[in-house]
């Protein structure tokens, strides 16, 4: 099979699919990956197909059957729950340079992988999902609440900063546990909350994200080619890759989607982003602060 992540596959390639085999696929993603554990029996149960479906849908991506499937299922999750510390051994990751050793090489390294990270997460973003993800950020109806997590705050603070600059509403969840609580009692129906959660996944966003989801609200998902849990709840996950010539995650790719995202979100607001910008600009000059 090719290689990639399942549910990236799966998701991909749903319109190839026979009626019932996406009814598989769509079974397989609302509870990604624990559904995949479960018997062929019982998945077929829930999509409400045959279990011989279940064995074409597996035979589709290229699995002799079901338990080659759940072998991959396996091995993805060991990627999926690694930590930089779990990585720090790996052979497909950089070790830190010694002392007197040839430094090019790391150079030479990093200039292969961040190009083919950035150039194959733009190759397999979903139009439609980017699409949605930007008539989401786009819609003036809807305030728009940004969090992240450990280093993808600073991914969130960064595309919200843009999104300030370009229309009304934007706000970063507070970090005091008052000011949050706060502003999570206050999302409803005209709210559309973007999270960002790479591995190791947080609780919180996915608890987050059901709130949103409950309030009647939307939900709009950054996350790495695993699969944050949040992907279940939200309206659009965009996931990113995140190999690094080191153990830590590269947020390259995501930087990559984020201004992406910025450059089709001016498209679709117009004329109406260049006057919030304008605006900002002339408010920012009166009081000095450019």
């Amino acid at each position: 099979m090719a290689t990639g992540v399942l549910a990236d596959e799966i998701r991909h390639k749903l319109g190839e699919l026979s009626p019932a085999e996406r009814k598989v696929g769509r079974v397989l993603l609302a509870a990604y990956p624990s559904a995949g554990f479960e018997t062929v029996a019982a998945i077929a149960e829930r999509a409400q197909v045959s279990a011989p479906t279940v064995l074409r849908f597996v035979s589709r991506f290229g699995f002799r059957g079901f338990p080659d499937f759940q072998a991959a299922l396996r091995a993805e999750l060991q990627e999926r729950n690694a930590s930089p510390l779990s990585l720090y051994d790996a052979p497909a990751y950089g070790r830190p340079v010694e002392e007197g050793t040839d430094q090019g090489s790391l150079l030479d390294r990093a200039g292969r992988i961040f190009p083919s990270e950035v150039a194959k997460t733009l190759a397999e973003l979903p139009p439609h999902d980017l699409d949605h993800a930007v008539r989401l950020l786009a819609d003036a109806r809807l305030r728009v609440t940004l969090a992240g997590g450990r280093f993808t705050h600073l991914l969130a603070q960064y595309l919200g900063l843009h999104l300030m600059q370009l229309r009304e509403d934007v706000r970063f969840l507070p970090d005091r546990s008052v000011e949050r609580t706060g502003a999570l009692a206050s999302l409803g129906r005209r709210d559309l909350l973007v999270l960002f959660d790479y591995r190791r996944y947080e609780a919180d966003k996915v608890a987050m994200a059901e709130l949103a989801r409950a309030r009647g609200g939307k939900v709009l998902l950054f996350t790495d080619a695993w699969l944050s849990p949040v992907a279940g709840r939200a309206d659009v996950a965009l996931s990113c890759r995140v190999t690094a010539p080191s153990p830590y995650d590269s947020l390259v790719p995501t930087l990559a989607v984020i201004e992406t995202v910025v450059a089709a979100v001016v498209e679709a607001l117009g004329e109406a982003a260049h006057d919030h910008l304008r605006r900002a600009e002339d408010i920012a000059q009166n009081i000095g602060l450019v």
